[in-house]
């Protein structure tokens, strides 16, 4: 039983609580602009072409962090002398994308596709400058041995948002309307919120420069840049190299799930009670265990091994394809690319958050997290086209060598590299 305890003590921290419901609430709305909202326009007969292009909307996640230096320094009039730069943000940009929701809600498909495009890229702004701040306010108020469990628990959180967005969409979907899906979704934001409020501001955010207007700039947006720069030298062309690659494979599969799923004759409902029981305790357990391992063996090792694991369970899409219509081998697929997923994703965002500089956190955090989202929104954007030329099964062929690469620079990076002795 001490073993147990030894081993889980690592979560015993009221703030990882914290960090859990704000992971929700950055998870919640990429589902809504993602999977959930490709089985609606599957619904609506909108292409298979076509879905996959709907992956670009996703591209201001890739970008925040062009806008990330002002979220980092600029204060909101009144709410900053009330909540602090962090909460003051978080609250804001919440309300937006509450809004915003509502929006997609009412005009979203049998509506012109081009409109849903324009609103799901309005979501996915909102969502974007939603994660540069929660991320920042995560980091800033652990302390660097509590970045694996932090990374854990907003997996957990982000995952435990996409489901609810994601199989509890589609549950809402199959009894009403999709505008009272999206609007209960947005609703479910106040999560967040109200965390926000019970918490205290991290100490460590930054305070305003009392310099010249040209000086603040160029220490607002240079400075974190620079900081990354002087600190890693010319590896850090190896080092966004991985961070690109490192979840491309899993994307790419991620991606087409739910519409492969569909496509198979499975029901929303279907799909959905698979994910709200298996694949839910798959994403606790791997959330959880990702943080554990990272306390373990380090994160450059868990890297690797959550890599692997990761990389191997896009053969189960590959073998649901073969299978069919069959909802025990559903129940495998989601459950291991849900436990996989999560555990790679606690290594990854640990090994993101070490990165970082506390001077600059939003916008370090901001900048290495999109390139992460490069590999799942632009390079994975070609989704729908590899399926309609290669078919299911080599597809997720495909979609498995394509984690090949971010794992032979990773090992490149261990032998080479200070990450080998993390």
């Amino acid at each position: 039983m001490t073993r147990w305890a030894d081993i889980f003590s690592v979560y015993r921290d009221r703030r990882l609580l914290s960090i859990l419901f704000l992971g929700f609430s950055s998870g919640l709305p990429l589902a809504l602009t993602g999977s959930t909202l490709a089985v609606w326009l599957t619904e609506s007969g909108v292409d298979m072409k076509t879905i996959g292009l709907f992956a670009l909307v996703g591209i201001p996640y890739s970008f925040k962090f062009v806008w990330a230096p002002f979220l980092d320094r600029v204060r909101i009039p009144f709410l900053h002398s009330c909540l602090g730069r962090r909460r003051s943000w978080i609250l804001t940009i919440q309300a937006a994308l509450i809004l915003a929701l509502l929006a997609l809600g009412m005009a979203g498909p049998p509506g012109p596709p081009w409109i849903t495009a324009l609103l799901a890229i309005v979501v996915a702004f909102a969502s974007a400058s939603q994660d540069i701040v929660i991320d920042a306010y995560r980091v800033e108020i652990l302390q660097p041995e509590q970045y694996g469990a932090g990374a854990a628990m907003v997996q957990f959180g982000y995952r435990l948002g996409m489901l609810v967005a994601g199989a509890g969409a589609l549950f809402v979907a199959s009894m009403v309307s999709w505008f009272w899906v999206y609007a209960g979704m947005a609703g479910l934001l106040l999560i967040g919120s109200l965390t926000i409020l019970v918490n205290p501001e991290p100490n460590t955010a930054p305070t305003a420069l009392n310099v010249s207007p040209r000086s603040w700039l160029r220490d607002t947006v240079g400075g974190p840049f620079i900081d990354l720069l002087q600190r890693h030298g010319w590896t850090l062309a190896v080092i966004v190299t991985f961070v690109v690659l490192y979840k491309l494979g899993d994307a790419l599969a991620g991606m087409m799930s739910n519409p492969f799923y569909i496509k198979l004759g499975f029901t929303k409902v279907e799909i959905a009670s698979v994910s709200k029981v298996f694949g839910f305790i798959a994403t606790i357990v791997g959330t959880l265990a990702g943080g554990i391992v990272v306390a373990r063996i380090g994160i450059a090792r868990a890297l690797l091994v959550c890599g692997v694991l990761q990389m191997l369970a896009n053969l189960m899409f590959a073998f649901q394809a073969m299978a069919g219509h069959q909802v025990s081998v559903l129940i495998f697929t989601i459950a291991i690319e849900n436990l996989t997923g999560g555990m790679g994703s606690a290594a990854f965002v640990a090994y993101l958050s070490g990165l970082c500089n506390t001077a600059f956190t939003g916008t370090q955090y901001a900048l290495l997290s999109s390139l992460a989202v490069f590999g799942r929104t632009v390079l994975a954007s070609s989704g729908g086209w590899l399926v309609e030329r290669l078919g299911w099964i080599d597809f997720f062929l495909f979609s498995t060598a394509a984690c090949l690469p971010g794992l032979a620079v990773l090992v490149w990076m261990m032998r080479r590299t200070s990450l080998g002795s993390r």
